[in-house]
């Protein structure tokens, strides 16, 4: 079985993960040597089973929403299960676009490791000791205990908290070793960047303008009181109420990088206009896409 790379979304971000795909092909020398699948979360019924449920979430109870912007992110967990618990996969979110050849990352040196990412930056970074799962490369085989149904289940039964899975805080601390952090670049584009991580979602390029989707934190330990604004606007008015709308995007070059990109995918058939403009009409996608991809120039040949 060849090495994998699975990029996870749900229906919100679907475009995302068709862009991130071409990406991972576009820029790799080594394409025969690995394959690229999506993991959708439409695929798999548990997790519609839990619709409106509390879970656990930074020590608080929240309903799980399987039409909120991030709900696909417990299935970053999958890739040792669909792998039969053999070879090495790495696992992307939508919002990730390689910017080189991910061959690179796929035949790492682990040593001995079962899990390489690299650590969150911002709040929890500095003081939750918090790992970014968003890329990970992983030895299938060392990591027989990612169940994810029971996994996902356990956070409803007040056994696994959400935070914690996803900073793999869940994990044995020898157990995981660091890559460079331009493998997952935070919304950084360089010469270095390995990876881009349009991870700042206020600012994702293709989202500019809509109405906000996704759950903020409601979580401060520093200033408790914001948490418990938080907290009465969700229950008062909504889970999205006054939070206003996506932004722009503050460097034009990753807003290109990403309309050229998904101009290269039209092109070739990857995906359709009229797919486009239902993305648009679901606002999942920004309303002058089209418009947008008629002014960006073509991306430079690799």
């Amino acid at each position: 079985m060849k090495p994998c790379v699975y990029i996870h979304t749900n229906h919100k971000q679907i475009v995302g993960a068709y862009v991130a795909e071409h990406a991972l092909r576009r820029y790799s020398s080594n394409n025969e040597k690995f394959d690229v699948k999506l993991i959708q979360l439409k695929d798999h019924s548990f997790f519609s089973a839990r619709e409106g449920q509390l879970y656990l979430r930074d020590g608080m109870r929240r309903p799980w929403l399987n039409n909120d912007l991030q709900s696909f992110t417990p299935l970053r967990f999958m890739p040792p299960g669909l792998m039969g618990y053999t070879g090495r996969s790495v696992v992307i979110d939508p919002d990730i676009f390689a910017v080189s050849d991910v061959w690179d990352l796929l035949s790492l040196d682990m040593e001995g490791k079962a899990i390489m990412c690299r650590p969150r930056t911002g709040t929890k970074g500095r003081f939750d000791r918090c790992l970014a799962s968003s890329v990970m490369l992983l030895d299938n085989a060392r990591l027989k205990h990612w169940r994810v149904e029971e996994n996902f289940n356990a956070m409803f039964e007040g056994k696994r908290d959400y935070m914690n899975w996803i900073c793999l805080k869940t994990e044995p601390a020898q157990s995981i070793g660091l890559f460079e952090n331009e493998w997952n670049d935070f919304d950084k584009l360089t010469e270095k960047t390995r990876m881009l991580h349009t991870t700042k979602r206020k600012t994702q390029p293709w989202k500019t303008g809509l109405p906000i989707d996704h759950r903020p934190r409601e979580k401060f330990p520093y200033f408790p009181p914001l948490a418990w604004v938080m907290k009465a606007r969700r229950k008062l008015f909504g889970e999205y109420a006054f939070l206003g709308h996506y932004r722009q995007h503050p460097d034009p070059n990753q807003e290109k990088l990403f309309f050229g990109l998904l101009k290269e995918c039209l092109e070739q058939g990857k995906v359709d206009e009229t797919m486009i403009r239902e993305q648009m009409n679901q606002n999942n996608v920004r309303h002058d896409a089209l418009e947008v991809l008629d002014r960006t120039p073509p991306l430079a040949h690799t």
